[in-house]
């Protein structure tokens, strides 16, 4: 399957163009960023990028796929054998997947020439603003269950692509499971998931439809408990399994009160250990909500494949620099609330005390290296038109869990809180 066409008519009209004003092979470079976080958000999740990278190797232009451009008349014929060559040979630097960003980051950095790196644009956006939409709000979430896990159930809240897409993104920001088995067969995310009250609807009693289920999947399963009458399911459950049972599943109520008489409940039936995990709509407020309830782990559905509220990171991603006779020269829009800070760039996290204090871009400055109070934050994850094969598959992504969990570490103890305020770094631009 080819990636090609997942792009705007513009691109190509674009290309058309240049071709022929005769500056399609300009060397050019493009920066993917946010100029702003969504309202109220602190700091972004970087996410997309080992899918970014899988579907670079896709983005080919077959016979099928020219024809139509053809039948439609797109572009010309000379732009349609400029295409069928096509194969990305520049380079991309970004920020590692799974890093935090600003308003300001260059998370994305393409240089090529003008034609092979504006192709890139559609593709580019609609991954990444998807993708870190999801872990962001995925990473507030985990910040808000304080410790305790966290499952992705949303797949049949969004599109079936995204679905995979919103697992991976919410594993990648530390979520521990998700119920969509592609993204666990793509992706290696753990999967999870029993039954649903369709299930205990199927059977003459709810007595025999956790029978059914015990006898398929052992005592350590869940049992969903509200199909009908929740104290009344809990009773049958632990009749039925023992104080053995792994879990219950709460859907549905008032889920601080509910959860506080199914754990009395629990206790007293002699099931101190069984756990309770809740659903039903939460998002990271209900999560911080339930903080104090006796809740062991929690599913989460639409609100995380939607980004609770900012179902796109509002990424850009334009033309900040063109290679021209005397060397590179930045570029860049000067429209009001638009404006774009031309030039090649390079970002550190600044840090005192192993603390996050600002994000600084160094603009068409002479090489800045490491130091004990800063980290670079971009790397190389294409060369020459291969991508690096740290960032890709199952690996890559949990590379990028890894990183995470690390860097989210560095943030002031302020930025994790879901009240609304200022970015949790302030962008300085050196």
């Amino acid at each position: 399957m080819t990636s090609a066409l997942f792009t705007d008519r513009y691109e190509l009209t674009m290309i058309d163009a240049a071709l022929r004003a005769g500056t399609a092979h300009r060397r050019s470079v493009f920066e993917l960023f946010a100029r702003r976080l969504p309202d109220g958000r602190r700091f972004g999740v970087v996410a997309g990028t080992g899918r970014l990278l899988d579907l670079l190797r896709e983005f080919r232009f077959g016979a099928e796929e020219l024809e139509w451009l053809s039948a439609e008349r797109v572009v010309s014929d000379e732009t349609l054998a400029w295409l069928a060559d096509f194969r990305f040979t520049g380079g991309i630097r970004g920020y590692r997947e799974g890093e935090l960003y600003f308003p300001g980051s260059p998370i994305l950095v393409v240089e090529g020439t003008f034609a092979e790196a504006v192709v890139l644009e559609t593709l580019a956006l609609s991954v990444f603003n998807y993708d870190s939409a999801v872990a962001s709000a995925a990473a507030r979430m985990v910040a808000a269950a304080d410790g305790r896990p966290l499952a992705e159930m949303g797949s049949r809240r969004t599109g079936e692509h995204s679905a995979v897409a919103a697992a991976r993104a919410a594993y990648l920001a530390g979520f521990a499971a998700s119920s969509n088995l592609e993204a666990g067969r793509t992706w290696g995310v753990p999967t999870m998931g029993t039954a649903a009250h369709s299930f205990t609807l199927l059977h003459d009693s709810e007595t025999d439809a956790f029978r059914a289920q015990l006898d398929a999947l052992g005592t350590g399963t869940t049992l969903l408990v509200d199909t009908f009458d929740t104290s009344r399911g809990v009773e049958a459950a632990i009749r039925v399994a023992g104080p053995e049972l792994g879990a219950v599943r709460i859907d549905s109520g008032e889920l601080r009160t509910v959860v506080a008489t199914v754990r009395a409940q629990l206790d007293a039936l002699g099931a101190t250990d069984t756990r309770i995990t809740v659903t039903n709509d939460l998002d990271e407020f209900a999560i911080a909500a339930l903080r104090a309830a006796p809740v062991d782990s929690y599913g989460v559905g639409t609100a995380l494949v939607t980004g609770s509220g900012a179902p796109a990171s509002g990424m850009v991603y334009k033309l900040v620099a063109v290679e021209g006779g005397s060397g590179w020269r930045a570029v860049g829009k000067t429209s009001e609330a638009k404006a774009t800070i031309g030039g090649r760039k390079q970002a550190f996290r600044a840090l005192r005390s192993g603390v996050a204090t600002s994000e600084d871009i160094y603009v068409d400055d002479p090489p800045v290296t490491d130091g004990p109070e800063r980290r670079e934050l971009m790397t190389d994850l294409v060369v020459a038109g291969e991508p690096a094969a740290e960032h890709l598959g199952a690996a890559g992504l949990l590379r990028a869990r890894t990183h995470h969990a690390r860097v989210i570490g560095e943030l002031p103890d302020a930025a994790l809180a879901l009240a609304h305020g200022e970015p949790a770094l302030p962008t300085r631009y050196r």
